[in-house]
């Protein structure tokens, strides 16, 4: 019996290392190494002494004016999660979960942008609203709109929303899927029984739809405040942050301070508050939406 045991142990062990390997080097190591440079103070040069400094990365970090100009745009950019793209992705998944005709070529339409890739669709918004040549600007001078045009990605405040705006318009098709896969456990006959009692077209979505799909709305929040705090690759191919850190994201503040200043201590910091913000705000969203028996 005891052979059979360990024999069975082995066999889990075997089959769990290679996942904690990975989790060990990939995640475990790089978050615990940042936590340690965070209260040092480093160039970057290898083999160079990483000088202890306390905390004094963290009271700078917190004393930076683009830091909390990043958070801002953070925050922005949750208010275009949670005002914007969570209504544009149900509304799209009631589509394609739908018995109207052409659900199926609707659903590869949606989810078209998500395939393309984060780059490939900055570049192509990135031309689209070039203030010179750009498609909106030379539609709005076909339409005699010409005071309307504007340096769209150059001009503060407005650029993020550009970007926000894009940001949305990619992950719509990623988030009605969540959606989606929400709203096809919700059994028929709820549908049907709420028919018979009068129940139809809005209020089935409001009364059955909308309180039923309670698990897609928390895993939406939570991936739309995480994803928000760690935005980089989608904000650095349209502005690279600018100009003058107008437009600036954590992730890319971050970033600069590291490559670009050579300031590791302090965009480990950076780093680390963000995880600590992501750790807070995920475990508020599961508070919000905690399940009531």
């Amino acid at each position: 019996m005891r052979a059979k045991k360990r024999k069975d142990l082995i066999i889990i062990v075997m089959f769990l290392l290679p996942a904690i390997v990975i989790f060990a080097c990939f995640i475990a190591y790089p978050v615990g190494d940042t936590i340690f440079l965070s209260f040092r103070k480093w160039k970057g040069i290898y083999g160079a002494s990483r000088e202890w400094v306390g905390i004094s990365n963290f009271t700078k970090v917190l004393a930076d004016k683009d830091f909390w100009k990043s958070l801002l745009n953070s925050f922005y950019f949750m208010i275009g999660g949670f005002v914007i793209l969570m209504p544009l992705s149900f509304g799209l998944a009631l589509i394609i979960t739908s018995k109207i005709k052409g659900a199926k070529l609707m659903k590869t339409a949606y989810f078209m942008p998500v395939m393309l890739g984060t780059t490939a669709v900055a570049l192509m918004w990135v031309y689209i609203l070039n203030p010179s040549y750009g498609a909106v600007n030379e539609i709005l001078r076909f339409v005699g709109l010409d005071k309307v045009t504007k340096d769209w990605l150059s001009t503060p405040t407005l650029n993020i929303w550009c970007v926000i705006l894009v940001n949305e318009w990619m992950f719509a098709g990623y988030n009605m899927l969540i959606f989606a896969a929400g709203l096809v456990s919700i059994p028929g006959d709820l549908y049907e029984a709420a028919q018979l009692d009068g129940c139809t077209g809005w209020k089935k979505i409001r009364y059955i739809s909308i309180p039923l799909s309670k698990e897609s709305f928390k895993i939406f929040s939570i991936l739309c405040v995480t994803g928000c705090l760690k935005a980089f690759d989608i904000v650095w191919a349209m502005t690279k942050g600018g100009p003058n850190r107008s437009s600036e994201m954590p992730a890319t503040l971050l970033y600069n301070e590291a490559f670009t200043y050579k300031n590791f201590g302090k965009s480990s910091a950076i780093g680390v508050i963000l995880l600590v913000l992501g750790i807070v705000l995920s475990l508020g969203m599961n508070q919000i939406f905690r399940r009531k028996e």
